[in-house]
This record gives structure tokens, C-alpha cells and sequence, in this order.
């Protein structure tokens, strides 16, 4: 599948911004508030422009806005453009809030970007060059229907780096196979550095192994891993049947790069022709990713056209190495969590999926025969025609957190993140 090539969008820009010169034009205070008890690290706060634009004027092309904390500093802010029309469309930063705390920000137009950040969130889909080393971050990429996994004892390297897109924060990291499988993957890190630029790409250096960054922790077998997904379709006169997002009838699966730091990383996978049964028309399924810096999860928002009535997304938690999930229901969210010696370095690792509640239409088991989807603990979520289907993927490890070393740590921490999900930063201009 061939795409077009247009001028790029700068998908982000790295700032900090001094305030002289701030005021040219009056600045507009924006309130945020912690409507919780407990502290909130790194919340991710999303300006759309249009909203900036109610309280500021029109934006003139070019420019962009400066936030300023109320202690006069400055919050370096990350401009993306949504819908690749070549102008910034959101605005993003992050704050890190004390237990009911309320900060004014300044918010103003500027022209002037100044400085660097740190880059704490970070995708890329790379693909193999003929001399076996691998290109540039791809915007755009897409496979076919069928195309198959890497055959190992045939090539020492996948045909993209670490088999498919890889994103990552500064606490964790994921990935997805690209090819038929389509299963999602665990980067444990150690680091808070940006790493999957460079890991996979020496085939003697194995990141199934513990590394100074962190390794690969997680075995996924023929389950959903860690919230790769599949839909629960009804069958007339018959149990409702689990089909997984992937194998042949998947057909072509097109990536594309949508923001890429400093502040958080989006990226989207399209399914324009995902024939799941014979007997329905072929459906159109869109998987939007994000993460932040800060979080030990990526979200997920999934939408889903032609999807037949009745039928549910199915996302879920490999089980080979846990002895059992529990549920989760607090502060109108819902899900499950598992928690066991079940990293690929036999320790400590905990996972959970969290969905709104309005959207969760229960959990499970898969079972172990008659299926292709099996080892799995699930999330059933309720698909509505013009609402994406949303949740959210938590990974902790005992290396990354020395919270994530008792179940109890694990436990008060998605707890304490389900509260977080339902309850959202009270924002007012």
C-alpha cells in the first residue's frame, strides 16, 4: 500500500519559554485543580486549540502559545497536529499535582520557541535496510494481509526493528508484532532514557536478556499479551464467538506517526478490511495509542465501523505465569489486575487493564481449547456507533519500582489509578 508524500507538519515542538516579552498580549488564567486526596504525578493536561482560541483570539499562523506557572514558571508544552492538516490542532503539557491542589497557569500567544526538553515519551517504526541495519522512523508504513513473522533460525533480524512499532516512556515501554500475530509486548526498563531506537538492532545482543536498560519481561504465547485485541461477536443460536484481531482475515494493518515527544508520543493502526466472519461484511477498526511521561500504561481508543449488533471489544492480560486476576471497581471505572512471578526475569510483574465503567460489559476467562485466543484474563467493552471504545494497559515491574515489589504496592497503585481515570482534573478558564 503506497501513500503520498506531502510537507511534514513539525509533529511537536520542543520548548521552554522565558517570559520576556510575555506580555505583549494579555495573558488568560487557566485553573487546574487535584480533585483527589492523593498526590497526581505528571497528569497530562490537553489545550484543544479551538478552545484556546475561544478565550485568546485567533491564533495567527506560526504561532503558538507559552504557559506560565503561577510562580512564574515556565511548562514546556508540546503542539500537535491531530489531523495531519499541517497546523497544530492540541496543545499538551504535564504537571505533577499535591493532594487537592489547585494551580493558575498564564496562557498567552507567542512566536517565540526557545530552548530544548527532556524527551519523555517517544514511537517509532523502523524498517530493515538491504545491509542489516534499520532506517529512520517511518510517519507512515503498512503490511499486508498474511504477512508472516519472523522465521528466527532463517534471519538473524525481523524485517522492522523489534518486529514492529515500539513505544515508550520514562518509566516503561510496549511493542506490537507486526505481521500476523499482532500481539502486544512489554518492555521492562530500568532507565529513564529513550531506548527502542536502539534496542533489537544487534542481533548479538539479546533483549530477552536483563540489561543495563531493562529487557523484554513478558511471554505472550497464543493470548492477547498486553492489550492487543479481539471482538466477541453473537452467532445466532450459538455462544458468542471470541475472534482475535489478527491472522490472515485481518488483512493490511497501515501505522501511522502522530506526535512523538517530548511531552507524550500517539500513533494509530488502521484495519481497513478485517473480515472476522463469512457472514458479516468486512469491518474497519482504527487503534489509537498514546503514553505520557510519567505512567506505567498506554491508552487506548478504538473505533469500530460495521461492528454487527451485539458485538463487544475484547482486550486482555496473558496468564501463563498467574495464578489468578482480580477485579477492579472504583471511581466509576472497572476492570482487572493480575499480579504474580511472571516477568520473563521470574519476578515480580503486575498488569492491569482499566475501561470506564459506562463501557465495561464484564471480564473473563478464555478458555484453553476450541479457541485461537487462549491464557488470556479479559476486558468486555461495549462498542457505540461515534464513541471509541477506550482503556488502559498498566505494566509494573519490581526492577522498574521498588512499589511494584508486593502485591499490596501494585494493588493501592491501580486502585489509586482507577480514581485517577474516572476522576479527571477540574480545568477552568
Amino acid at each position: 500500500m503506497k501513500f503520498k508524500t506531502r510537507p511534514l507538519f513539525p509533529l511537536f515542538v520542543l520548548m521552554l519559554f522565558s517570559s520576556a516579552g510575555l506580555f505583549a498580549q494579555k495573558a488568560k488564567q487557566l485553573s487546574v485543580s487535584n480533585p483527589s486526596d492523593f498526590c497526581r504525578p505528571d497528569e497530562l493536561i490537553v489545550l484543544s486549540r479551538k478552545m484556546i482560541e475561544r478565550k485568546l483570539g485567533k491564533i495567527p499562523e506560526g504561532n503558538y502559545i507559552s504557559i506560565i506557572e503561577s510562580a512564574n514558571r515556565p511548562v514546556v508544552v508540546q503542539f500537535d497536529d491531530m489531523d495531519k492538516d499541517e497546523k497544530w490542532d492540541e496543545a499538551a503539557f504535564l504537571y505533577s499535582f499535591k493532594p487537592g491542589e489547585k494551580v493558575v497557569f498564564n496562557v498567552s500567544v507567542t512566536g517565540r520557541l526557545l530552548g530544548k526538553a527532556v524527551v519523555r515519551a517517544h514511537v517509532r517504526q523502523r524498517r530493515k535496510n538491504t545491509d542489516a541495519t534499520f532506517g529512520p522512523a517511518l510517519e507512515r508504513d503498512s503490511v499486508p494481509a498474511g504477512q508472516p513473522n519472523t522465521d528466527f533460525s532463517q534471519q538473524k533480524l525481523p524485517p522492522f526493528l523489534t518486529e514492529g512499532p515500539a513505544w515508550e516512556n520514562d518509566k516503561v515501554g510496549f511493542r506490537i508484532y507486526f505481521d500476523v500475530r499482532n500481539t502486544k509486548d512489554i518492555w521492562g526498563k530500568t532507565t529513564s532514557k529513550m531506548m527502542l531506537d536502539t534496542v533489537g538492532a544487534d542481533p548479538s545482543d539479546s533483549y530477552h536478556h536483563l540489561a543495563g536498560w531493562g529487557m523484554d519481561i513478558l511471554a505472550v504465547g497464543k493470548s492477547l499479551g498486553a492489550g492487543s485485541l479481539a471482538m466477541s461477536m453473537p452467532l445466532t443460536g450459538k455462544k458468542d464467538t471470541l475472534i482475535r484481531l489478527g491472522g490472515q482475515n485481518m488483512g493490511p494493518v497501515i501505522y501511522e506517526k502522530i506526535a512523538d515527544g517530548p511531552v507524550r508520543a500517539i500513533f494509530r493502526l488502521h484495519y481497513p478490511d478485517w473480515k472476522a466472519l463469512e457472514s458479516i461484511p468486512a469491518l474497519d477498526l482504527t487503534e489509537e495509542i498514546s503514553i505520557w511521561g510519567g505512567q506505567y500504561f498506554y491508552e487506548s481508543k478504538v473505533s469500530v465501523y460495521n461492528a454487527p449488533a451485539g458485538a463487544r471489544l475484547v482486550s486482555g492480560i496473558v496468564n501463563l505465569n498467574s495464578k489468578k486476576s482480580t477485579p477492579v471497581a472504583r471511581g466509576g471505572v472497572q476492570g482487572l489486575f493480575t499480579y504474580d512471578l511472571q516477568s520473563e526475569n521470574k519476578d515480580h510483574l503486575g498488569m492491569a487493564i482499566l475501561t470506564p465503567a459506562s463501557l465495561c460489559d464484564g471480564t473473563g476467562t478464555t478458555p484453553n481449547e476450541g479457541t485461537d485466543v487462549k491464557n488470556t484474563y479479559y476486558v468486555s467493552m461495549k462498542i457505540s456507533p461515534g464513541r471509541t471504545s477506550d482503556f488502559r494497559f498498566y505494566s509494573g515491574w519490581e526492577k522498574s519500582d521498588k512499589i511494584f515489589s508486593a502485591e499490596k504496592g501494585f494493588r493501592d497503585y491501580i486502585g489509586n489509578e482507577a480514581v485517577r481515570y474516572g476522576q479527571p482534573l477540574n480545568i477552568i478558564w
